[in-house]
């Protein structure tokens, strides 16, 4: 008797060494990774340089890095030619309004680029731009009371286009003159 308990001892140490190894094993017949060997135009990010001219609003320029899908809001507040306005208490909308740290008010151009990269390279871009600007004053009647308010100037529009990644600029003029200037660098 004691050799058939060590027969059947080393039979189920096998046992379960057979069963180890098929255990290790299977991790073997797993899928192997997919290894990328180049990357498509769609990944990475991607440079974008804005460059906004306008009479009524000012020029402005600035380079942000954005990923396909990604959306950026630039805003720039500069002060208008013959300086900003004085916004008196209780002129219509002046919670509203772009102004400086005397409370003033200046010109300022938001916009929101929201670029998706095609695979062939090309960005289809939608562009948000708003803008508005003191344009002189006017006089209005706040409680009885007339006050010297800005007369504002205001222009917003949407604009889709589409535009090259290689760094060639897109110009798109907007219904009040306004020209921005978009170009992309990988």
């Amino acid at each position: 008797m004691p050799g058939s308990r060590s027969r059947r001892a080393r039979a189920a140490l096998a046992h379960v060494a057979l069963v180890a190894s098929c255990a290790l094993a299977v991790p073997a017949f797993a899928a192997t990774p997919i290894e990328v060997t180049s990357k498509t135009p769609t990944d990475g990010p991607i440079k974008y340089t804005v460059r906004v001219t306008s009479k009524v609003f000012g020029d402005a320029s600035e380079t942000r890095t954005l990923r396909s899908g990604d959306t950026d809001d630039f805003t720039w507040r500069t002060t208008p030619p013959g300086g900003a306005v004085a916004v008196a208490q209780g002129c219509p909308n002046a919670a509203s309004l772009p102004v400086d740290a005397n409370g003033a008010m200046v010109r300022e151009t938001q916009l929101r680029l929201a670029p998706i990269v095609d695979t062939n390279g090309t960005a289809r871009v939608q562009l948000n731009f708003r803008a508005q600007a003191p344009h002189g004053t006017h006089t209005v009647t706040s409680g009885g009371a007339s006050i010297t308010c800005p007369a504002v100037t205001t222009h917003t529009q949407i604009v889709h286009f589409s535009m090259p990644t290689n760094g060639t600029a897109k110009t798109i003029t907007l219904t009040d003159g306004t020209q921005i200037a978009v170009s992309a660098q990988r």
